[in-house]
């Protein structure tokens, strides 16, 4: 099966529609406003009118109410809620639509007893534990903490670029990868070559397994 790729924190047209060009899956759109690849729920609807069908739409949501969060969904046209806060089951229960549920990673953490209580997701998304940051820090993760036992999909975050994500790949065998700094010029701005690339390791990778 193919690997999935996302490109998280979008907020262009141009960079939208030239990822779907390059043959990305998903777009990612931040609904966090201390992000500095934040957006707003209308600046993602006008970015979402101009893509083509099949795309997937991502919303990302840090602790946010959940009244909010269905708001920006309908505003935004969006088809997949992407939880990247402290919410509990409960909290992401609530989402009107399909929801993913991020963890940060950290030596010492109990994955497995961590990701239990969030069976009811689409996918468990792994990214970096950061003290101040609810991802985006840039930094990869030690990848053998993932857990042995995947109830879910699993999606990877955290540091990929066109540099490491084949290791990534073939190390964990991930159903998706998800990037945002590692294919920028600046945060929030895409880098078309970067994307290039990244989607292009991804693929040689799948060739060779």
């Amino acid at each position: 099966m193919s690997v999935r790729i996302k490109f998280c924190g979008i907020t262009r047209v141009a960079d939208a529609q030239a990822a779907v060009a390059l043959g990305v899956d998903a777009l990612g759109f931040v609904f966090y406003p201390p992000s500095p690849r934040a957006i707003t729920p209308s600046a993602a609807a006008d970015i979402v009118r101009a893509l083509p069908p099949f795309v997937c739409k991502v919303g990302l949501f840090v602790n946010a109410a959940p009244e909010t969060v269905a708001a920006t969904v309908e505003t935004a046209g969006l088809d997949i809620v992407q939880y990247h806060g402290d919410e509990t089951p409960v909290d992401c229960a609530r989402a009107t639509r399909p929801w993913i549920k991020a963890f940060r990673v950290r030596a010492g953490l109990d994955l497995a007893a961590t990701c239990a209580p969030y069976g009811a997701a689409a996918a468990w998304l792994f990214d970096t534990y950061d003290e101040q940051l609810y991802g985006g820090s840039g930094r990869s993760f030690d990848w053998d903490l993932l857990p042995a036992e995947r109830r879910r999909p699993v999606i990877l975050a955290g540091g990929l670029t066109a540099d490491n994500v084949a290791e990534a790949v073939a190390r964990t065998a991930p159903y998706a990868v998800d990037v945002s700094g590692g294919i920028e010029a600046a945060k929030g701005i895409k880098d078309q070559d970067k994307m290039r690339k990244f989607i292009a390791e991804v693929k040689r990778v799948e060739r060779q397994t």
